[in-house]
């Protein structure tokens, strides 16, 4: 149900998703998030096209972390900040983030221990029920995604959604 992978250029640090549906409590999740009291980014799983983007956003994460070089406060909220194709934070986790009304959230761990008890208590908080994490490409609005990333028709011929995504998430620090 969980997806772990070990960050290949950050041996011991592992990143694992979680996507949950018919979520009753995102407005308790985040303020359990805002306050600490969560060990995870709660992301808004519409806006994300492929657990691949995550891998791409939490990598930049701890190397931002590593290098000393984060924009935001924890590493949590710089994953969610790397998803967006911005430099706008406030603007990102309104777009990214877990809102009060929302139905899915895709949880994501970094750690670098079995990780068998953080998920379970994670598990235990969510009032939901959890999915595969391949299934978070069903839950993706398309239109709001190709917008946000502004993503031409043309790019869309040569490449894939998840490709041009990817590569404003990896070029937006170059800009």
């Amino acid at each position: 149900m969980h997806l772990t992978h070990e960050l290949e250029l950050f041996p011991g640090h592992k990143v694992t998703q979680m996507l949950f549906k018919e979520v009753k409590n995102a407005a308790e999740l985040r303020q359990c998030a805002v306050e600490g009291k969560i060990n995870g980014a709660l992301i808004n799983p519409t806006m994300l096209v492929n657990p691949f983007q995550v891998l791409v956003a939490a990598n930049k994460a701890v190397n931002s972390q590593n290098n000393g070089k984060m924009k935001t406060r924890s590493l949590y909220s710089e994953i969610i900040f790397n998803l967006s194709p911005t430099n706008n934070i406030s603007e990102a986790f309104k777009r990214f983030g877990c809102s009060d009304g929302d139905d899915s959230v895709l949880v994501v761990l970094i750690h670098n221990e079995d990780e068998s008890q953080l998920l379970a208590d994670l598990t235990a908080r969510v009032s939901g029920r959890q999915v595969p994490v391949e299934e978070v490409s069903s839950l993706t609005d398309h239109a709001k995604v190709k917008k946000l990333y502004k993503v031409t028709q043309e790019e869309e011929k040569s490449g894939t959604l998840l490709d041009a995504v990817v590569c404003r998430m990896a070029a937006k620090d170059v800009m």
